[in-house]
């Protein structure tokens, strides 16, 4: 018998340690935030947030964590190594603020009632893990013919408007916390300062942070909202609070499907194309995963999670190579995952959300989407810049217009009503916004994808990439709010007419050759934020 068979892989090593508590910090901020983010942007119940929402996210993150901690030990058994580092995951964090600011959030403020804003989410997440389930097996050919600046683009639009602006905004509202919070972050994920015993930067800052908020109530200035009022009424999430299945609240979100499919369709398109190359970032460290295991995984877990209430999809991390090289294997993945379950079923989230100001996570927040954003220019040739530039602007518009519409449904008005000539008068082009930003995940890779097929002299791909946005347009994916046929006919023609000069340029353009790219300079890999 081979002595990778007889090999019994051992399950926790002193490396683990290390792995555990950098993952398991990482972890917990992503859960607070999302705890953060819906008592206090969608304004959910806390009995929903705590006894439905975070006991479903437990036990996805749970089953996330135990099922790769189990792929690590088949692969440790079948090869005989003793290196092997399962596959780092948990709660998408863009996907986080996209089902926040771009379904709940909305749906809350139409209808008046978080509950409905819950169950879009739901719904949401619903359609987007059969995304995940059926498309592993297209995801190698969604990622062979879209750009990756097409792709990291338009995630960059969503971290440059959703995820770092409402952050940022906070942070400059509380300075003394939220500055020097993000200094800490900057000096440490940027700028490679160990801190002392090796405290992760992310703890750290919200440790400064929290003493920063509750010392400041000595002063009589209560610097980031933090009471014993509040603190006193956590105590109150103290329970045992197991998930219930909710189905029926399920599908009382698919009376917001047009809605759903602009955003939930392409981000699974995202998931696919994320996952993959997270595999492969683990395969080059030493560790080969089966890339459909992985990729229906994350999918079938997504939908437990979701059946039982969880508005947020799982996702395969980055940072494998990160955590590998600390010393973590097998053991720091499922004993992360049980002690998130923990927390979340115990109530013991509510306590630490109201101990811990949000303005001190908000700086995590903000790197986030400078990191996601960074990575658009840095993993991509510099000619492709000006796509990734292209590829913004779709979400810059769905942004302003979110926040016009926000505003002016405070003062009990709305665009309408206001007229867009008066608008158009002052600056405001909100027709433009609302056609730009419509579908903008989608028309973010369609503009950038033309224009890197531009860029390189590829016009038969670029006008296969512009038929496609008529197609998308023409039923309502892109440049609009609703699905539907003959959505945004205007804009159809136009890409169809951009289609005919493309086809035309392919066959009888006389075309000067691509400039020749200077080697680029290498840069260090960035801690995971994910």
């Amino acid at each position: 018998m081979s002595t990778s068979a007889t090999l019994k892989p051992k399950i926790w090593v002193p490396g683990d340690w290390n792995a555990f508590f950098g993952f398991g910090t990482n972890i917990l901020v992503n859960l607070l935030t999302l705890t953060g983010l819906l008592l206090y942007v969608v304004k959910m119940p806390g009995d929903v947030v705590f006894g439905r929402i975070l006991p479903a996210c437990g036990v996805m993150l749970c089953l996330s964590t135990v099922y790769y901690a189990w792929l690590a030990y088949k692969l440790a058994k079948k090869t005989g190594r003793t290196d092997v580092c399962a596959l780092p995951s948990g709660t998408s964090v863009p996907h986080m603020f996209v089902v926040t600011f771009v379904i709940m959030l909305p749906i809350t403020l139409k209808t008046g009632d978080p509950i409905k804003g819950w169950e879009a989410g739901l719904t949401w997440v619903f359609i987007q893990s059969f995304v995940l389930m059926l498309g592993g097996f297209a995801a190698p050919i969604i990622r062979k013919i879209t750009p990756r600046a097409a792709l990291l683009g338009t995630l960059a639009g969503v971290s440059i408007s959703f995820i770092s602006m409402r952050p940022a905004l906070e942070m400059f509202m509380t300075p003394v916390i939220g500055i020097t919070c993000f200094a800490i972050i900057l000096l440490s994920w940027f700028g490679g300062v160990r801190y002392f015993r090796g405290i992760p930067a992310g703890l750290i800052a919200i440790g400064v942070g929290t003493l920063m908020a509750w010392g400041s109530n000595l002063f009589g200035l209560n610097y980031g909202g933090m009471t014993l009022e509040k603190l006193g009424q956590s105590f109150t999430g103290f329970g045992f609070s197991v998930p219930i299945p909710a189905f029926d609240h399920i599908f009382s979100g698919f009376e917001f499907l047009g809605v759903i499919l602009v955003t939930a369709i392409p981000f699974g398109i995202y998931d696919l194309v994320e996952a993959l190359d997270n595999v492969e970032s683990a395969a080059v460290a030493g560790d080969e995963f089966p890339t459909t295991r992985v990729l229906t995984a994350d999918g079938v877990i997504s939908l437990i999670g979701c059946c039982l209430g969880n508005p947020f999809i799982n996702a395969v991390y980055i940072g494998h190579p990160g955590w590998k090289s600390m010393g973590g294997r097998i053991g720091y993945s499922a004993a992360t995952g049980i002690a998130v379950l923990v927390l979340c079923i115990f109530g013991i989230v509510s306590l630490m959300s109201s101990l811990i100001p949000l303005v001190a996570i908000s700086p995590i927040l903000l790197y986030i989407g400078m990191l996601i954003g960074a990575q658009a220019f840095q993993e991509t040739p510099k000619s492709h810049a000006p796509a990734v530039v292209l590829a913004l602007f779709p979400h810059l518009a769905a942004w302003a217009k979110v926040l016009i519409d926000n505003s002016l449904g405070a003062a009990g008005t709305n665009a309408a009503a206001v007229g867009f000539d008066k608008m158009g008068q002052v600056g405001v082009l909100y027709h433009g916004l609302e056609i730009l930003g419509g579908g903008a995940i989608l028309s973010g890779v369609i503009l950038a994808a033309i224009a890197v097929f531009i860029i390189d002299r590829k016009f038969w791909n670029a006008a296969a990439f512009a038929g496609t946005g008529a197609v998308l347009t023409f039923f309502g994916l892109m440049h609009g709010e609703h699905i539907g046929v003959a959505q945004s006919p205007v804009v159809t023609v136009a890409y169809l007419m951009v289609t005919v000069v493309l086809v035309g340029c392919a066959k009888f353009a006389v075309v000067a050759p691509k400039p020749v790219e200077e080697p680029e300079e290498e840069h260090g890999a960035l801690p995971d934020a994910a």
